[in-house]
């Protein structure tokens, strides 16, 4: 929301400023933002719990999330 807090300027200024800021915001991306990119695989938990875990053994900690 935008307030004009002094002057009075007339609808063709108002509407130059409006420009500019409208301007200014789909520049940076903060304009009306489009659908949402789906998840990365890459931090899907299931990712990791899909292989089998490794047989015990005294190494076992290290292979845990290093799948062969």
């Amino acid at each position: 929301m935008i307030k004009v807090v002094r002057g009075n300027p007339t609808p063709e200024e108002l509407a130059a400023a409006l420009a500019v800021v409208q301007a200014r915001a789909a520049a940076s991306g903060t304009a009306a933002p489009g659908p949402a990119a789906p998840p990365s695989a890459w931090s899907d938990p299931s990712r990791v719990a899909a292989h089998r875990l490794p047989r015990p053994g005294p190494a076992t900690w290290g292979r845990t999330y290093w799948p062969s």
